[in-house]
């Protein structure tokens, strides 16, 4: 029986409004201020934001995108993380209900938002999330009944020893480092998160998708391998993926390559 589109309604403008408390991570941690003061304010000319100015999405569109105080414009990331957010915690709630399992991967998939914005705009993953994360997945993987505290454990070694190993390697072999710290601790907490079924799929999946979208660019913007992409983004993509699709995905590609067979 579906749910009462009370409820779904209910775990959408939850998530927007956590995202606007995301905007103001994904704007203060790569400067290292405070996220919990001052109270949001035009960063411009320091206009504090009333409560009814700060609606997710209905105050941006009734200020038309600009600041009340000043007039500068308003970016649109702050609208668009926040549906971005109300809808993944939409679609979780369809998927798992009001369950332990709904309350984890919001937390997880909220801070791969945060992460997703910083490392695009600064190439950075901070460690306040990631390390902390990896922490607080471990944790929680002993009240959730979907993977065993043991499956966490190995998600956490087995992320962070892959990526570590092929950084490592293209270290060795060309002299630069061609993969951040950032992304190892990421993959890290991905595991924690998710178990270690889950690693193989996301670094696949973001490899893939990664080549595609990095070499499009390098094409239109006519740069050369040495292009600097962040790969966070990728991972977190990945990772969303895994949690909806990962399974019957890789049921198909077992099935289609015959390793499925019985």
């Amino acid at each position: 029986m579906p749910p009462h589109p009370f409820f779904p309604a209910c775990a959408f403008i939850f998530g927007m409004l956590v995202g606007s408390f995301l905007n103001v991570c994904i704007c203060r941690m790569p400067k290292d201020e405070s996220i919990i003061s001052p109270p949001s304010h035009c960063p411009q000319c320091s206009y504090q934001i009333r409560w009814y100015e700060n609606i997710p999405v209905v105050s941006y569109l009734f200020l038309r995108g600009k600041c009340r105080g000043c007039g500068a414009q308003i970016s649109l990331q702050y609208p668009l993380v926040e549906l971005l957010n109300g809808t993944l915690s939409l679609l979780l709630f369809l998927r798992f209900g009001p369950t332990p399992a709904f309350a984890v991967l919001f937390l997880f998939c909220s801070a791969l938002v945060v992460i997703t914005f910083i490392d695009i705009e600064h190439q950075i993953i901070p460690d306040e999330i990631s390390l902390s994360g990896i922490l607080v997945g471990f944790i929680l993987s002993f009240f959730l009944k979907e993977h065993s505290w043991l499956n966490s454990l190995f998600g956490i070694l087995l992320g962070g020893g892959i990526l570590l190993l092929v950084a490592f390697a293209y270290q060795r072999l060309t002299g630069k480092d061609g993969m951040g710290g950032g992304d190892i601790k990421l993959l890290a907490m991905m595991g924690a998160f998710l178990g270690w079924k889950a690693v193989p799929f996301i670094i696949f999946a973001s490899s893939l998708v990664g080549s595609i979208i990095g070499v499009s660019i390098m094409m239109l913007q006519k740069k050369d391998a040495k292009l600097a992409i962040p790969f966070g983004p990728y991972l977190a993509f990945a990772a969303i993926l895994y949690i909806f699709y990962g399974k019957p995905l890789i049921r198909w590609y077992l099935e289609l390559s015959g390793f499925g067979q019985g």
